[in-house]
């Protein structure tokens, strides 16, 4: 298990699934990733910070939201 930063692209209420830019790779950006439900869409805004856990770091669709901040 690993957990990195990243910064919040987008987000699909309907799905509860977001696109994210992992901190330190500036051209990838992880698309339909899923986001706990405990965090409310309301703060799902592009551009703020998010953790994310990696559960298999050698596959990145693997990963769940888990926190979002400033």
């Amino acid at each position: 298990m690993e957990v990195k930063r990243g910064v919040v692209k987008a987000f699909d209420s309907n799905t509860y699934r977001a696109t994210v830019q992992v901190a330190g790779s500036l051209p990838v950006w992880l698309e339909g990733v899923a986001v706990a439900r405990n965090i409310p869409a309301g703060e799902m805004v592009a551009g703020r910070y998010c953790a994310l856990i990696f559960f298999n770091p050698a596959n990145p669709a693997d990963a769940l939201l888990v926190g979002i901040y400033q």
